[in-house]
């Protein structure tokens, strides 16, 4: 019983910090999409150079542990004379972050797509970036719903390291919750039924999302 009413009287200020983490992550997902969609067309280009650049970009973005991309943005920015908020910090090292593997996701679908149809396109005296935008770019995100999502709960999960930059999200609400109650094991047990929830969640908005795009809605 005192373990539900410690849970309980804690609930107001943990979902306040899962608000946070939505937030941070959301942001990071949406900005990522164009960039990421950009990136993919840079990946596959016939230019060696930009096809060259786009890869480098992915493999740095990649092969690195995102906390160490946060704590470099956090640190780096005022070095170069850029204040800006540990928030504002921590979305764009996730935005980068997510551009990196959300365009790795695109060209999966895009490499699905026969590839006649972009030249159809051309032969009729339609613009490449506007095929891509009208011909291509629906059939894309119809095809790769599925890992979208599972890069948005990566992210989504990710978001906990952001804590480390004093970005008051779920995670480090948390912490400062058992700081004060020295009792971690309730406080992180739902801190994490809480994030499995807002998981569940955006696993079933996918499956919706899907499901009207193959209806055509």
């Amino acid at each position: 019983m005192a373990t539900f009413a410690l849970v309980l009287d804690n609930l107001p200020i943990m979902l306040w910090g899962a608000a946070m983490t939505v937030l941070v992550a959301g942001v990071a997902i949406i900005l990522g999409m164009p960039l990421g969609l950009i990136l993919c067309f840079g990946v596959v280009s016939p230019k060696p150079w930009v096809s060259r650049i786009s890869r480098i970009y992915q493999s740095v973005w990649r092969g690195t542990p995102i906390l160490v991309q946060l704590l470099i943005i956090y640190y780096l920015l005022p070095l170069i004379g850029i204040n800006v908020p540990s928030i504002l910090a921590a979305i764009l090292a996730l935005t980068l972050n997510t551009v990196a593997f959300q365009a790795e996701i695109f060209r999966g679908g895009l490499l699905a797509i026969s590839p006649g149809q972009l030249e159809a396109a051309r032969m009729v005296g339609i613009r490449r970036w506007a095929a891509r935008y009208h011909i291509l770019m629906p059939q894309i995100f119809r095809l790769v719903i599925p890992s979208l999502v599972n890069e948005t709960i990566s992210i989504l999960k990710n978001s906990s390291l952001v804590s480390v930059i004093a970005v008051t999200e779920l995670m480090r609400v948390s912490q400062q919750i058992v700081a004060t109650t020295y009792r971690p094991f309730e406080i992180y047990i739902a801190a994490g039924i809480i994030y499995i929830v807002i998981n569940l969640l955006l696993s079933l908005a996918g499956r919706s999302a899907e499901r009207h795009l193959e209806q055509g809605i």
